[in-house]
C-alpha cells in the first residue's frame, strides 16, 4: 500500500485520530528514514484475563505491525499500583505485588494470540523500569505540568467530585504516569479506547514539553460487554476472555442482546456493515450464531467453531444435554430426611454463590432437574444417582450418590 492507502486503512474504524495529518507525516518520515514507527499500547495487569474488548486495539496494533512498524506494549506493573480511575465511581483497590506479577505474566501469552511477537516487531516494557526510579522531586516536576482545573475536566473525576465521592490524590497521578510512559519509550503513536482519550492526550503534552515530537493519538471505539450496556470488563463480569474455551466463547456470544450485535460485528469482524445488518434484520438468531462462530474460528479454527455451535444447539435449541457433565458427589451432611434442598445443593456444587441466590434462581424458573423446571414447592429432591441439575443455560452437574 502507498502512504495514502495506509492512512485510510489505519484510520478506517478509529473513533478519533489526533491527527490524521500527523499520522501521514510520521508514516512518510518512517519510509524516508528507513525506520519503524513505535506504536504504544498500555495494558495494566489489574486482572489476569485479556478479553475481546482488548482485541479491538490489539488488532489495530497488528495492522501497524503488518505495515512494518514496531509495537511497544507497556505492561503497567507500576500504574497498576494506582489503578486506572477511568469510568470508576469509586477508588480502585490497590493490588499486591504478587497479584500484579501473576497477572502481567499472562498478558504476553494472551496478546500473542493477535499481535506478532518476534523481537523485531514487539517490544514489551514494564513501566516500573522508569517510574520506580523517579525521585520525589521528579514527581513534583511531573505534577507541575498539569493544573487541577485541567485534571478535573476529566469526566470521571468531575462526576465523582459533584457526587461527593472521595478521589484519592494518587488517582490524579495516573494520567501523568501514563503520559510519562510515552516520553520514556518515545512513542510515535498511542492506541487506546475512547475511555483513554484524556490519558493519551496528556502523553502528547508531556512529550512536547520534553522536546519530543508529540505522538499521534488513535482512539478506538469501545466494545460493549455481554450485557449489551456496559463496557466489556472483567470486573463487571460481562467479558469474553481470549483464553475462554471454544464452547465458552460461543455460549457467551450467544447471550448478548440482539441490539449489541452490530457493535460486535463492526469491531470484531471484517464483514461489511451492509451484509451483517441484512443478516441481523432477516434472521437475528442465525446472525448471532454466525458471529459466535466467526469469533471462535478466529482464535481456535473452523473445526472447534463448528463443534461449539453443535454443542450449543444440542443444549439450547434441541434441549439435549452437553457431552461432558461434571459429577458432584453428594456430601452426606446435605441429606435431610432422605431429601436434598436444591438451593443448598446448588451452592455446594458451585452452581450459585449462595443459598439465597439459589432460592432466587429456583423461584425465577431457572433451575431444572432431569429437564423439568422446579419451584420452591418441589425444591426438595431425593438423592438419586445420575440426577442432572441444570441452572440457567450453561451450568450442569450430575449427582453421584
Amino acid at each position: 500500500m502507498n502512504i495514502d492507502e495506509q492512512v485510510q486503512t489505519l484510520a478506517a474504524n478509529a473513533h478519533q485520530v489526533t491527527t490524521v495529518e500527523e499520522l501521514k507525516k510520521k508514516l512518510e518520515s518512517a519510509v524516508a528514514d528507513g525506520r519503524q514507527l513505535r506504536i504504544k499500547l498500555g495494558l495494566d495487569p489489574t486482572a489476569p484475563d485479556l478479553h475481546l474488548g482488548h482485541s479491538v486495539v490489539l488488532k489495530k496494533v497488528r495492522q501497524f505491525q503488518d505495515m512494518g512498524h514496531r509495537a511497544v506494549v507497556i505492561v503497567g506493573d507500576y500504574t497498576a499500583r494506582v489503578g486506572d480511575p477511568t469510568g470508576r465511581n469509586a477508588t480502585r483497590p490497590i493490588l499486591s505485588d504478587e497479584q500484579i506479577e501473576a497477572n502481567a505474566r499472562t498478558y504476553v501469552e494472551q496478546a500473542g494470540l493477535i499481535v506478532q511477537t518476534g523481537d523485531a516487531m514487539l517490544e514489551i516494557r514494564p513501566n516500573s523500569e522508569w517510574l520506580s526510579t523517579l525521585s520525589f522531586a521528579d514527581v513534583i516536576r511531573l505534577c507541575s505540568k498539569m493544573t487541577v482545573a485541567r485534571m478535573m475536566e476529566r469526566d470521571t473525576f468531575e462526576n465523582r467530585f459533584k457526587k461527593g465521592v472521595p478521589i484519592g490524590i494518587h488517582e490524579l497521578l495516573y494520567p501523568l504516569m501514563q503520559g510519562y510512559d510515552s516520553v520514556a519509550v518515545e512513542a510515535d503513536v498511542e492506541l487506546g479506547g475512547t475511555d483513554q482519550t484524556f490519558n493519551n492526550l496528556v502523553g502528547r503534552n508531556l512529550q512536547r514539553d520534553a522536546g519530543q515530537e508529540p505522538q499521534v493519538v488513535m482512539i478506538m471505539p469501545i466494545l460493549v460487554g455481554t450485557d449489551g450496556v456496559e463496557k466489556m470488563s472483567k470486573s463487571k463480569g460481562n467479558h469474553v476472555a481470549l483464553l475462554d474455551t471454544p464452547d465458552e466463547k460461543f455460549a457467551k456470544t450467544m447471550s448478548i442482546p440482539d441490539e449489541a450485535m452490530a457493535n460486535w460485528y463492526e469491531l470484531l469482524t471484517d464483514i461489511a456493515p451492509a451484509e451483517y445488518n441484512r443478516w441481523i434484520e432477516t434472521d437475528p438468531m442465525e446472525a448471532k450464531k454466525q458471529l459466535a462462530g466467526w469469533i471462535v474460528a478466529e482464535y481456535h479454527d473452523e473445526k472447534p467453531a463448528a463443534a461449539a455451535r453443535g454443542e450449543w444447539e444440542r443444549v439450547h435449541s434441541q434441549r439435549e444435554l452437553p457431552d461432558d457433565i461434571p459429577e458432584f458427589p453428594i456430601p452426606i451432611d446435605l441429606v435431610r430426611d432422605g431429601k436434598l434442598f436444591l438451593p443448598i445443593l446448588m451452592k455446594a456444587a458451585g452452581l450459585c454463590s449462595s443459598t439465597s441466590e439459589g432460592r432466587r434462581l429456583v423461584e425465577g424458573g431457572g433451575v431444572r432437574v432431569n429437564g423439568e423446571a422446579v419451584s420452591m414447592a418441589t425444591a426438595a429432591i431425593a438423592p438419586v444417582n445420575g440426577t442432572i441439575i441444570q441452572v440457567g443455560r450453561r451450568k450442569f452437574v450430575r449427582l453421584r450418590v
